[in-house]
């Protein structure tokens, strides 16, 4: 029973991180791949069959397998990362109405793609098709 309970727990955190994820497209300062990555370690001990459908899916899949074999992202996925940092914290730095908050933002900002940047790049081998 406690086993039930705790896979259902984890299967629920994970579904939520999925839609937090997923909503981190659309909004700024919402991160997109940490809930991602959360999710994928609540499948992975809930429901391994949820952690595959994740792992396979075509544009969360690659970016999960990067970071969970390699620690690394792609290129492109590190261009995306800045491009959508610099843009969302420009967005609340307009949108914010104190100094303070605007000193906050530019110093989270900074910390965030100094971080961001340092992740090691790795290219993304495609998969190799076999002749029929």
């Amino acid at each position: 029973m406690k086993e039930l309970i705790k896979r259902t727990m984890l299967v629920t955190c994970g579904w939520l991180c999925v839609v937090l994820g997923m909503t981190g497209i659309f909004l700024p300062l919402l991160p997109t791949t940490p809930f991602l990555l959360l999710a994928s370690a609540c499948f992975m001990r809930g429901s391994p069959r949820l952690s595959c459908w994740l792992h396979k899916h075509p544009q969360f899949g690659p970016v999960l397998t990067n970071w969970h074999e390699n620690r690394a992202v792609s290129p492109t996925v590190k261009r995306r990362g800045n491009i959508s940092i610099v843009l969302s914290f420009a967005l609340s730095l307009t949108l914010v109405p104190h100094l303070w908050h605007k000193i906050m933002l530019i110093v989270i900002g900074a910390t965030l793609l100094l971080w961001f940047n340092r992740l090691p790049i790795i290219e993304s081998v495609a998969p190799v098709k076999k002749n029929q």
